[in-house]
Parts: C-alpha cells; sequence; structure tokens
C-alpha cells in the first residue's frame, strides 16, 4: 500500500526514500525519474510523481548533480552585463531558461579572475556554460576552458575556431554593407571610430575594410575609443578638426553619439557635413536629432539560440537547428550624400 503524507517524519523535508515508500519502489527508480531517465515505465513514472506531488518533495540540487555528472543549469559567462549588446543577448537566454524552467547563473569576470572564473565554471553545479567572448577576456575563459566541459561561445565569426560550438551574428557582412552604403551616397571614403573589443580581425573593423579596399577607396586609419562616451567625443572632435571627413562609421550607437556631440560643438552639421552611422540600433536611437543610421542587431535572438545550444551540449543531443535574423542597416537621417 502507498504511504501518505502523514508516514513523514513530522518537522521533516520529505526524501527520496519517502517517495519511493509512497510509490512502492526503490529509491534508484525516483532518481530516474527525477532526471527523466527513458529507461522507467510509464506507469511507475506516474506513480513516482504522483508521490511527489502527495509529499511535496523537493530534490536536493546538490544530490542531484552528483549522480546526473553535471547540473542541468545554464551559467552564463560574461565580463559585462551593462553595455547594450551584452545585456539584451543575456536577455535573450535569460528568456529561453524561464521558458524551459531551467535555472540560470552568471559569472562576470574581470581580467584578474580568468583562472578562477575557469575552477569555478569547472566544477559540475555549473552545469552547461555560455561564453559571451565578444571581447579578448571572453575569448581568453573559452580558450582555457578544459575539453569536457559543456560549452557554447558567443563570437563572432572572424573568432578564432576554439573546436567548440559557436554562434555568431555577421558583423562583418553588415558593416560592409553600412560602408557600401555611404559610398553610394559619394562620399570619397569612410572613416572607423572601433570599439574597444576590436582588433584588425575584430567584424566590424573587417567588414569596414572589406568594402573601401573591394571599390579601391583610402584606407584611413582606424580610431580607437574605450566604452565611454567621452572617449568617443574626444575622437569625434579629432575627426572634427579634419576638413575631408565627410562620413564615420561608429563601432556602436554610443560612440556614435559621442562622435555626434562633438561634430556639432565644432559647428558640423550631421549629415550636412558629416554623414554618421552606428551599430547595434539601441533603444531611442531612431529618436535622435538627426535620427541615426545604424545596423539592427538580434542580440536577444543570438541569446536564445546560445541557451537552445548549451542544453544539447549538456545533454549530448545533438545541435539544434538554429536560424537567426540577419544584421541589417536601419537608414534614417543622419546618412546624405556629400556637399559639392
Amino acid at each position: 500500500m502507498n504511504a501518505s503524507p502523514r508516514h513523514v517524519r513530522k518537522g521533516a523535508a520529505p526524501s527520496i526514500r519517502d517517495v519511493a515508500a509512497a510509490a512502492g519502489v526503490s529509491h534508484q527508480t525516483v532518481s530516474r525519474v527525477l532526471n527523466e531517465s527513458p529507461r522507467v515505465r510509464p506507469d511507475t513514472r506516474a506513480a513516482v510523481l504522483a508521490a511527489i506531488d502527495r509529499l511535496g518533495f523537493r530534490p536536493n540540487r546538490a544530490a542531484r548533480t552528483l549522480s546526473f555528472g553535471r547540473a542541468t543549469g545554464i551559467t552564463v559567462v560574461t565580463s559585462n552585463t551593462m553595455l547594450y549588446g551584452y545585456a539584451s543577448t543575456l536577455q535573450g537566454i535569460e528568456e529561453a531558461a524561464r521558458t524551459d524552467g531551467v535555472a540560470l547563473g552568471i559569472r562576470v569576470v574581470e581580467s584578474a579572475e580568468i583562472r578562477q572564473t575557469v575552477d569555478y565554471v569547472s566544477d559540475p553545479s555549473a552545469g552547461g556554460l555560455v561564453v559571451i567572448a565578444f571581447d579578448p577576456l571572453g575569448t581568453a575563459v573559452a580558450e582555457a576552458l578544459p575539453p569536457h566541459i559543456p560549452a557554447v561561445v558567443v563570437a563572432e565569426p572572424v573568432a578564432p575556431d576554439l573546436g567548440r560550438v559557436a554562434i555568431a551574428l555577421d558583423e562583418r557582412r553588415a558593416a560592409a554593407d553600412a560602408t557600401q552604403h555611404l559610398l553610394d551616397l559619394g562620399h570619397r571614403t569612410v572613416h572607423h571610430v572601433a570599439i574597444p573589443s576590436e582588433g584588425r580581425g575584430g567584424g566590424r573593423q573587417a567588414g569596414w575594410r572589406d568594402a573601401l579596399l573591394q571599390a579601391g577607396a583610402e584606407l584611413p586609419d582606424v580610431l580607437g575609443c574605450g566604452w565611454d562616451i567621452e572617449s568617443a567625443y574626444a575622437a569625434g572632435r579629432r575627426l572634427a578638426r579634419e576638413p575631408d571627413v565627410t562620413a564615420i562609421l561608429c563601432g556602436n550607437d554610443d560612440i556614435a553619439q559621442g562622435v555626434r556631440r562633438a561634430l556639432y560643438d565644432a559647428g558640423k552639421d550631421v549629415p550636412g557635413d558629416v554623414s554618421i552611422v552606428g551599430f547595434d540600433d539601441i533603444p531611442g536611437s531612431a529618436f535622435w536629432t538627426p535620427a541615426l543610421t545604424t545596423v539592427r542587431m538580434d542580440f536577444a535572438g543570438l541569446g536564445r539560440a546560445c541557451f537552445h545550444a548549451a542544453i544539447a551540449e549538456l545533454s549530448g543531443q545533438p545541435q539544434p537547428r538554429i536560424s537567426l535574423v540577419p544584421p541589417r542597416l536601419i537608414i534614417r537621417e543622419s546618412t546624405a550624400p556629400p556637399r559639392r
């Protein structure tokens, strides 16, 4: 006969053995049900689940981790949670985890913590991993992970092959399209203010270079700046002093905002004197004066795709078919033909 809740010790949380007694099965069978093993008959599974419901049993996560190998949650490793691309990717991962009822953890890594971060996520309780490798810190973590750790890397298409599942938006093609748009308007060349994470091989910088080389246009020096708008403003001031600068591709929309202000303070009209293109299409960019021409990036969709790929890695299932919305140039008021 099945036990009822009153057979559980008074004041004690029901254990896996209490569930086994209530369902009339072994505690190993209960464990297999909890771990969703296919080696359980449907009627037995139903009896165990009914006993779990009656007793109000909540499985011990640490114990499940030990029996299952790794926890069934997902841990995200990132160096930033505030910048738009990072935050929107995290949003997509969180939405997918919440929909699937999967626990989600976040580990923020700093430059001095790469080894500690790798040790932390190597523990089975970390579950599957999503490493946001938009920058050298994330890439360093991905490179240092032991091969047996199930991980998916969010990276640019031009990033080094890390021997893992890597998912990316085609920033290189998008940057080339944005640069070509400015060339098609009649600008002789396009200057580039790069985001800090970009090296020469970064997708946005590489696409900008591709378009200029293909058009036979002059290839100006890249201006780097920090993530802060103040350094973008300083870069914009430098460009404003150059009379031949008529078009600028900015590494992201925040940089575009700083550059736009610098041009305004220097008495340069946008787009009359200088055209500007941003990247990311952050909320509000359509309401600037002038409205910003920019590249729309589906970071949330990228995050959802990475979550599902990480779950497949963790469970040993085939990788899901991924269909990402490609980046798209959104043409607004901040670009126009150069004045003759």
